[in-house]
């Protein structure tokens, strides 16, 4: 989910970015979870062994010679049915606790730290910060991120085999969100529940030239997914708070291929430079140096393709999408360096206009605000629907489809006293100027003590 330079864009108090994962041995990928089931070969029981024991028997004839001879004899063991093993479903709803069954969830790609520079020193106030930080990395920490980018690697491949021309966007995010729900084993029914496991925020379904931050609505016009389109699928997951934050771009029509080629280049520049250490100015000109080596042709006319300078990646907070730091896709100044402990929504946006964005009519979400008073409502609808929010959302960015999904009903006259009050803000769509394109990759990463974790990686991208 792209962060919205600060001009006109509210943050959340800064805190402390989130814990980094303790180096772990990668453990092999269940069959059940990948598909693969082992089996017994033909005429083979569980054991490996053939079904009729082969015994020799020793035949003694006149003349004292001895010869064996092979006597086969049918086997008295009874054979036994292997139990069938659980495998994922298409669409995606058999819980991951269930198809792993206690063991380890698949580790990401696992990348050594390109700056080793030991002159690279920190004051001890920030040592002293990171000591707390490692003190904090556990096997529960690295687990529940595991699962999550997990959850989001089955849910996107299935949601990549339905993705096509003639789908509706709203049945695509249902079937987004529904497998999320399904698969982290929270479905967000029971108060708090939402706040285990689930959606990190609304899925986005951008398509041309809306970049960002667009999500169908209740009541909305529905929009059906057409061949020339090029659609942005932007969803996240979280596992006790912790978001996984990665993205990818569909487009039917070969014309495109080189934006989509663009843009992934650049995310993967970024992520090869992001490390500890890592200085954010340098990475946003790699960045930006090879999303502008592209261009596309359309209509008979070359484009070429933009970096777009007024959204950038940024880094995730536990239960925050959006943290203190931000890597934009455009080279710019700032002393600021990625730190030990990070945790980064590495993403860039190409486009083939003005690379402006700007805000469009319509609200894609909502986020709680830390530390507003709410002593200035007047309305008793308002106060409900806040003690909602806090009890099923928190500081998770929200839609007016997942009020709806836990039952909430006749909140927009209290959602509005709420942003009157600064209590809670919207966000809206973001778009590029009209007849343009934009595409999307974006990928999260641990920065781990010794090494950084890609931890949304796929086989897909």
């Amino acid at each position: 989910m792209g962060s919205k330079t600060p001009d006109g864009h509210h943050r959340g108090h800064k805190e402390s970015s989130a814990c980094a994962a303790v180096a772990s041995i990668n453990p092999p990928k269940p069959a059940a979870a990948s598909g693969l089931l082992p089996g017994t070969l033909e005429g083979q029981d569980e054991d490996g062994d053939d079904d009729d024991d082969t015994i020799r028997a020793e035949l003694k004839f006149e003349g004292h010679q001895t010869i064996s001879k092979k006597k086969r004899k049918k086997s008295s063991k009874s054979k036994k049915k292997k139990a069938p093993s659980l495998q994922q479903t298409s669409p995606p709803r058999v819980a991951l606790d269930n198809l792993f069954q206690h063991q380890p969830y698949p580790e990401g790609e696992i990348v050594e730290h390109v700056i080793k520079n030991e002159n690279l020193q920190r004051t001890t106030a920030e040592e002293d910060r990171h000591l707390s930080i490692v003190n904090n990395m556990d096997d529960e920490y690295l687990n529940d991120y595991r699962k999550a980018a997990e959850v989001h690697r089955q849910v996107r491949q299935y949601a990549q085999t339905i993705a096509k021309p003639g789908i509706s966007l709203s049945h695509l995010a249902q079937e987004i969100e529904d497998g999320v729900r399904a698969l982290t084993g929270h479905h967000g029914f029971e108060t708090g529940d939402s706040l285990k496991a689930g959606p990190g925020f609304p899925t986005g379904l951008c398509v041309n030239n809306v970049a960002a931050h667009w999500t169908p609505n209740p009541g909305g016009k529905d929009v059906i997914l057409q061949h020339d389109d090029v659609l942005k699928v932007d969803f996240g997951v979280h596992v006790n708070g912790r978001i996984v934050d990665s993205a990818f771009t569909v487009a039917f029509n070969p014309v495109y291929d080189n934006l989509l080629t663009a843009v992934k280049a650049a995310t993967n520049t970024g992520l090869r430079a992001t490390g500890i250490d890592a200085r954010i100015d340098h990475i946003s000109a790699d960045i930006q140096e090879v999303m502008e080596s592209y261009e596309v042709e359309l209509h008979g006319k070359t484009f070429p393709v933009k970096a777009v300078q007024n959204i950038t990646g940024h880094n995730i907070l536990r239960y925050k999408i959006h943290g203190d730091k931000q890597v934009p896709f455009v080279k710019t100044k700032t002393a600021q360096r990625m730190e030990e402990g990070d945790v980064f929504a590495i993403e860039t946006f190409g486009s083939t206009g003005k690379a402006y964005l700007r805000d469009d009519v319509g609200v894609y979400g909502y986020g709680r605000k830390e530390n507003v008073s709410s002593a200035g409502l007047r309305y008793a609808s308002a106060k409900s629907l806040l003690r909602t929010i806090d009890e099923n959302f928190g500081t998770l960015v929200f839609s007016r489809r997942y009020l709806e999904h836990i039952g909430v009903r006749n909140y927009h006259l209290g959602m509005r006293e709420l942003i009157a009050n600064g209590i809670v803000e919207t966000y809206a769509p973001l778009v590029d100027i009209s007849g343009s394109y934009v595409a999307q990759y974006e990928h999260t990463v641990l920065l781990r003590p010794n090494c950084k974790e890609v931890i949304s990686r796929g086989d897909d991208y």
